[in-house]
């Protein structure tokens, strides 16, 4: 079994780990309601997508 020579120090492990970060949502607006939803995927408050009613969404009340 392959054993490292020497111990790796904490600047060159976090070099390594610098791309492991959480990224944000890439939100925009739905063009139906205007509210904020991630690109290509149905809206969560009115359900439609690319222009036609996909999901029917229920009012809360």
């Amino acid at each position: 079994m392959a054993v490292p020579k020497k111990k790796t120090s904490q600047a060159r492990r976090d070099q390594r780990r610098a791309h492991h970060a959480m990224k944000s949502l890439n939100l925009m607006a739905c063009p139906n309601c205007g509210s904020p939803r991630r690109p290509h995927r149905v809206c969560p408050t009115c359900g439609n997508y690319k222009g036609r009613t996909v999901v029917a969404v229920e009012a809360t009340e």
